[in-house]
C-alpha cells in the first residue's frame, strides 16, 4: 500500500544482565524514527517502530525475531549484542524469512552473509592498530586473558596472540568462564603469578563487574599492571566504583568525548531526551544501531524502493557524511564500514581520548554468496 507505514524491527535487551545497554540501544531507535518521520519518512512513508525485549536471553530473541517478520512484517531487524544473540536473531530474520538483519554491535568480525550488514567495528579496527599502539606507549610485552565462554571471546583471542606476538610480545594464560560465574579469586592469583604486564578481558556482565573489583583488590594496577577492555565505555563505566577501572584503556568507534561538533550536538540532544542511567555510547552498540539505521535510510532513499534487493544493492555502498565519532561508509561487497576509530582511557570516572586513529576499513572478507532478493515486507 503506497501511503502504508515502512516497518522497522529493533531488538533491545530491555530486562536481564544488558537492560542498561537495551534501553540506551531503544531510545536510539526512538529518536532516530522520529528524526526520519519528521522529515517526512521515507518514499513519502511513514516509519513504524516495532521494539521487541530479548530479556538478554538468546532463546527469547529468536523468538522475538521470529514474531517481527512474521506477525509484524518488518522491512529490516536491527539489534542484538552478543555474538549468540546474532546468531539467535539471524535464524529466523535471515536463513528462514530472508530478511534484511543490521547488526549494530562491535564484534569478533567473520559474519558473511548477503541480508546482514554490520555497523560497529571488527579486530582489524580495534585490536590490529590498537595492542601495537598500548605496546609502545606502555611497554607491556605479556599479556593475561581472562575471557567469558562464547564466539566473541574466542575469536577476538586469537587474533589478539596473533598481533601480540608478531609485535614481540608473549600470552602468558588464556582462560574461559561461564557468562554467570562471579569468583574469579583463583584466576586473579594466577595473573599474579604469571607477572603479566597487561589483561586484556572479555569478561562480561554480569561476571565482569565482581572480576575487576577482585582484580583490582589483588593490586594488580597498583603494581604498573595494564587493564583493557575493548568493549568498555561510559556505559559500562556507571557499573563499577571508578578506582576498579582507572586507567583502563579501551578502543571504539566512539566515545562521548568525540571532538567533533555533530557527535557534540547528538549527544546533548540524546541526553535532553533521554536523562538518567541509560547512556548514548559506543560499546553498547548506540553508535552502530545509530548509523544503521542512517545507512539503511540513505539506501532506501537512493533505491527509491523498498524492494529487498534494491535496498541491499544500495546499503553495500551506503554512507553518511555525519555520525557518532564521525563519517561512517560501507565497504562496497564487505558489509562492514570503515569507521573512525579511538583509543581512549578511564580518568576520574570518563573516558578520555588518548589517540584518534582516523577512519580505519574492516578488512573484511568480501560476501561471495548471491544476494537473495524480495519485496518490501510492508508492500
Amino acid at each position: 500500500m503506497q501511503n502504508a507505514p515502512v516497518n522497522v524491527g529493533v531488538i533491545a535487551d530491555l530486562t536481564g544482565p544488558l537492560s542498561f545497554v537495551g534501553a540506551a540501544n531503544a531510545n536510539v531507535a526512538r529518536m532516530v524514527v522520529a528524526d526520519l518521520n519528521a522529515d517526512g519518512g521515507l518514499l513519502g512513508r511513514p516509519l513504524e517502530l516495532r521494539v521487541e525485549d530479548s530479556a538478554t536471553d538468546d532463546g527469547v530473541a529468536a523468538v522475538k525475531a521470529r514474531k517481527l517478520v512474521e506477525v509484524d512484517r518488518v522491512d529490516v531487524v536491527l539489534g542484538g549484542i552478543y555474538s549468540s544473540t546474532r546468531q539467535a536473531i539471524k535464524g529466523p530474520v535471515v536463513d528462514e524469512a530472508k530478511t534484511l538483519y543490521i547488526y549494530p554491535e562491535q564484534y569478533e568480525g567473520q559474519e558473511s552473509d548477503p541480508l546482514i550488514f554490520c555497523t560497529g567495528p571488527v579486530p582489524a579496527q580495534q585490536v590490529d592498530p590498537f595492542i601495537p599502539w598500548l605496546m609502545r606507549e606502555t611497554g607491556a610485552r605479556s599479556f593475561y586473558l581472562p575471557s567469558a565462554d562464547y564466539i566473541w571471546p574466542h575469536v577476538l583471542n586469537a587474533r589478539v596472540r596473533d598481533v601480540v606476538v608478531a609485535n614481540g610480545g608473549t600470552i602468558v594464560g588464556e582462560e574461559y568462564f561461564p557468562l554467570d560465574h562471579t569468583d574469579y579469586r583463583a584466576m586473579v592469583q594466577r595473573i599474579a603469578s604469571s607477572g603479566a604486564d597487561a589483561v586484556f578481558n572479555t569478561i562480561v556482565p554480569p561476571g565482569v563487574t565482581p572480576f575487576f573489583e577482585q582484580l583490582h583488590d589483588s593490586g594488580f594496577r597498583a603494581r604498573g599492571g595494564q587493564l583493557i577492555c575493548t568493549y568498555f565505555d561510559e556505559n559500562f563505566l556507571n557499573m563499577v566504583p571508578v578506582a576498579h577501572v582507572e586507567g583502563l584503556y579501551g578502543c571504539l568507534d566512539y566515545y562521548q568525548a568525540a571532538p567533533d561538533p555533530f557527535s557534540r550536538t547528538l549527544l546533548a540532544r540524546y541526553d535532553e531526551l533521554y536523562p538518567g542511567d541509560a547512556k548514548f555510547t559506543g560499546g553498547s552498540a548506540c553508535s552502530g544501531l545509530y548509523r544503521g539505521l542512517r545507512l539503511w535510510a540513505a539506501a532506501v532513499t537512493e533505491a527509491a524502493s523498498l524492494a529487498q534487493e534494491d535496498v541491499v544493492a544500495a546499503l553495500d555502498h551506503a554512507q553518511i557524511g555525519e555520525g557518532p565519532g564521525g563519517p561512517a561508509a560501507m565497504v562496497p561487497g564487505q558489509h562492514h564500514a570503515r569507521l573512525n576509530m579511538y583509543i581512549s582511557q578511564a580518568r576520574g570516572g570518563r573516558f578520555e581520548i588518548v589517540q584518534d586513529l582516523g577512519p580505519i576499513d574492516p578488512q573484511e572478507r568480501v560476501v561471495d554468496a548471491p544476494v537473495l532478493t524480495g519485496i518490501s515486507a510492508s508492500e
